[in-house]
């Protein structure tokens, strides 16, 4: 594994850099996001900007992750681990696979259980459509349905506003919002577009 080529990547959905591990709730955060996701690697010992400080006690890193994995995440996660010496600075790769028992929950600071997702380099708390994406996304059985003029109603919206909420979507197809809901989840899974969250709302864009 070349590392100093995977920090060039820059963090993204499937790779977190952590300088060191200082709480068991913030790391559950991630572990989860990357579970309930595509998976990822975080690299423990790599600071956000990508330099490389190096990790101080492999076995305490090692450890709390492992706490976390197990307790502060439900179900339980696996994560792997290997060591790579970078530099002489020793950097723990952790690797966390996609589940197939999604969603996953992360146990916050009040003892809260959350799902979260992992959007771009963020781990973000998942709304109830990406919470119903999760589900859907780990079941072989998941049948999506397509409503045709619903789908052609919200690809003229995207081309015009370039972004839309699940309340413009169930205002221009005149649906109810669990009908307009089931409409982006499926198209979200297919790829088509995707969810973006920031502090006032969830919207959605075409994937380029």
């Amino acid at each position: 594994m070349n590392i100093k080529k995977l920090i060039l990547q820059g963090e993204g959905t499937t790779l977190d850099f952590k300088k060191t591990i200082n709480s068991n709730e913030k790391i559950a955060k991630s572990l989860v996001a990357f579970a309930n996701n595509k998976g990822g690697q975080l690299l423990i010992g790599v600071a956000d900007d990508g330099s490389i400080k190096g990790v101080k006690s492999e076995d305490e890193e090692r450890y709390m992750i492992t706490k976390s994995a197990h307790q502060f995440c439900r179900p339980a996660i696996e994560p792997e681990f290997e060591e790579i010496y970078v530099d002489d600075k020793l950097v723990l790769v952790v690797t966390i696979h996609p589940s197939d028992t999604k969603p996953h929950y992360a146990l916050d600071e009040n003892k809260k259980w959350w799902v979260y997702f992992r959007v771009q380099d963020k781990s973000l708390l998942a709304s109830k459509i990406i919470v119903d994406v999760i589900k859907k996304s780990g079941d072989p059985n998941g049948q999506l349905i397509t409503y045709r003029d619903d789908e052609k109603k919200l690809f003229e919206y995207l081309g015009q506003q370039g972004r839309i909420t699940l309340k413009e979507f169930s205002k221009i197809t005149r649906s109810s919002y669990k009908k307009a809901q089931k409409v982006l989840v499926s198209l979200i899974i297919s790829g088509v577009i995707q969810p973006h969250s920031s502090e006032k709302e969830e919207y959605f864009t075409s994937i380029q």
